[in-house]
């Protein structure tokens, strides 16, 4: 497929500088082009939606934004930093202001919840009542304060995915990336976890980038608010969607679109009309 002319995304909410950069990042496995000149970045308080088929790279982008891949050619910057050319030593500090939800879960299975969660404030050397502090706090914006003292495999796959959102949201971040947080839920179990998602964007403003393949969870997420003062998430009146969360879409190692919802669903690009029906 040729190289689809994107319209520019320049406008940064507030003036302040974008979370993440991608500038004509290019990578590949065994010298098989996975990821072609991507270029988007991710404004404060944004949510971007990646979008697109197995195999096209959607996992690599996260990976490659949180320095855990470097890229063959082009740059990345994070919080301003250029995490393409950046210090093993120096991602360690960078790191510390990214949560990351890693697909299934990827609890340790040894581990309490308590400790799941914790995980990262025990590497820090934090005293143990703050992080039983933060802990409880974590998972009482999931729901499940009360499985603290349980171990993974008592939890529904569901609740696992929840934990797994309560370890990446207890350092609190200001920046998320989600690989896949539905993967293999059922649609109810799925709505609960877009909901908590869309929680963290609306109370909490953090930017996050977010991989899917399910289109329902996409537009329940770019068409949902939530509601404070009724504590649930709830429908935007009429057509309307979020301005804060747009859409990535991938295919053949390209990005063949970077917009908004209305963009998106309206765009006459054939490969996205076919995937969206």
């Amino acid at each position: 497929m040729a190289t689809q002319t994107l319209p520019t995304r320049d406008h940064v909410p507030d003036g302040k500088a974008p979370v993440v950069v991608f500038e004509d990042v290019s990578i590949a496995f065994d010298g098989k082009p996975v990821l072609k000149n991507i270029s988007f970045r991710v404004a404060p308080g944004e949510t971007r939606i990646l979008l697109g088929p197995a195999g096209v790279g959607k996992s690599v982008l996260l990976k490659l934004a949180n320095g855990l891949f470097r890229p063959d050619s082009g740059r990345i910057t994070v919080f301003g930093e250029e995490v393409s050319s950046m210090r093993e030593s120096d991602l360690f500090a960078l790191r510390a202001r990214i949560g990351m939800v890693f697909q299934e879960g990827a609890l340790f299975d040894s581990l309490s919840v308590r400790d799941n969660v914790a995980f990262r404030l025990m590497e820090e050397h934090i005293p143990d009542d703050e992080i039983d502090k933060r802990v409880a706090e974590a998972l009482r914006f999931v729901e499940l304060e009360h499985t603290m003292q349980m171990f993974p495999s008592q939890l529904s796959g569901g609740m696992r995915r929840r934990v797994a959102i309560a370890r990446a949201i207890v350092t609190k971040p200001d920046l998320l990336l989600y690989d896949s947080p539905t993967g293999g839920l059922d649609p109810i179990t799925s709505t609960t976890i877009i909901e908590l998602v869309v929680k963290q964007r609306d109370v909490y403003h953090t930017s996050s980038l977010l991989v899917t393949h399910r289109l329902q969870d996409a537009f329940v997420l770019a068409s949902h608010t939530y509601d404070q003062a009724e504590n649930r998430m709830v429908k935007m009146p009429g057509d309307k969607t979020n301005l804060r969360t747009s859409f990535l879409v991938l295919h053949d190692g390209e990005l063949v679109f970077d917009g908004s919802t209305h963009d998106l669903v309206t765009s006459d690009n054939p490969f996205i009309k076919e995937y969206l029906s």
